[in-house]
């Protein structure tokens, strides 16, 4: 397909309301039913696509211009594009940047994921925010209107996307840094859709990472005499995922555990809280947290359509630790007597900040000090 042939494609995107958009199809010529939600961050656009937290999404772009930098293997968060789909004000066929290895639509069709341009972003990000986040389907294929919302109709959302979105089998990565000279940290990842960003952000601080797939039970980690739990982020309802909130459960009073977005929400839910879902959630790579034990503003990179409820932890012995500066919501944890915290945001960094990069440092710290099983 050439340029001319793209340009010329339809693109649809109806919502469950009835709302209709009709722009320019781009990308994979393909119907995805899913949640649309918009993303604020002016860029990291292939970091987003490719983060398994996105599974099931379709996310509809805040930033007037996507692909004016085009896609480079090395920005990638996993091996595939995770989001059901994209919607931009515009799009860049022409990128202008050296490490482009080709455009965003090639890309996008090389995955079979549609994308919609030449729609108002700014009208659609006005409809979530009025109605909260919706069902809804995206299409290239020229179908029509009939059988696009006939299709959304008949597709549910899914709620377990984490089951499926991380490792199927057991990965150990060493160590890319060397760490003084010590024993490395031998750290459990209980993958519910980890990004490479945060594998990477523990390997390069001297950290053995066995990577377990969803499912995996506390006593078959502990078998591998780990130094410390990770909880990362990953797609869905916290609320189904049973098996992790189970091993987390298991795991709190034996390893440090350092919790991330959904493993975050995981860690609240396995210590005796609620989580909730918020009206359109927080996507993007702007939002302001305030550390309430040092009174330091941070801005942080996030993803979630959940939050923690707070007055559920009276009893758990978990203690609120961050705020999110624009709504209030819950942004971090800790548990009073134990080595376990959790953020909500992506201290890894990208698609977003680096400022909160110190939290993963205080994480390997913590199985450094014989938290650990790991002799």
């Amino acid at each position: 397909m050439d340029g001319k042939e793209r340009l010329e494609m339809e693109g649809i995107l109806v919502l469950e309301d009835g709302s209709f958009y009709r722009g320019k199809g781009f990308g994979g010529a393909a119907t995805r039913v899913g949640e649309l939600v918009f993303n604020t961050a002016m860029a990291g656009y292939q970091e987003t696509l490719t983060d398994p937290s996105c599974e099931g999404q379709v996310i509809n772009f805040t930033y007037p211009l996507i692909g004016n930098y085009g896609v480079s293997d090395a920005d990638n968060q996993s091996d595939r594009i995770h989001a059901f789909g994209l919607i931009a004000r515009d799009i860049s066929f022409r990128p202008s940047n050296r490490m482009s290895e080709m455009t965003i639509s090639e890309w996008l069709e090389q995955q079979g994921v549609p994308g919609v341009y030449n729609v108002d972003t700014r009208a659609i990000t006005k409809k979530i925010r009025t109605e909260g986040t919706l069902k809804c389907v995206i299409s290239t294929e020229g179908i029509g209107r009939e059988a696009v919302v006939e299709r959304m109709n008949e597709t549910p959302l899914r709620a377990d996307y984490m089951r499926e979105a991380g490792t199927k089998s057991l990965q150990i990565i060493p160590p890319s840094a060397q760490n003084g000279g010590g024993k490395a940290p031998r750290i459990a990842v209980l993958d519910f859709g980890v990004s490479s960003g945060a594998l990477e952000g523990l390997a390069r601080r001297g950290c053995e990472l066995y990577r377990f797939p969803y499912g995996t039970t506390a006593e078959e980690m502990l078998a591998a005499a780990p130094d410390g739990l990770f909880l990362p982020d990953g797609p869905g309802d916290p609320a189904a995922c049973a098996e992790g909130i189970k091993a987390a459960r298991a795991l709190m009073e034996k390893l440090p555990v350092f919790g991330v977005g959904l493993g975050h929400q995981v860690l609240a839910l396995a210590g005796g809280g609620r989580v909730f879902k918020l009206k359109f959630g927080h996507h993007g790579g702007n939002h302001g947290v305030i550390d309430l034990e040092t009174g330091r503003s941070v801005i942080t990179a996030q993803g979630h359509t959940f939050t923690v409820d707070p007055e559920s932890l009276r009893e758990g012995g978990m203690i609120v630790t961050h705020l999110n500066l624009n709504d209030g919501t819950v942004e971090g944890l800790r548990h009073e007597s134990l080595p376990v915290f959790s953020v909500q945001f992506h201290p890894e960094g990208p698609p977003g900040p680096n400022d909160s990069k110190g939290l993963i440092d205080r994480f390997v710290s913590m199985t450094r000090k014989g938290g650990g099983l790991h002799a």
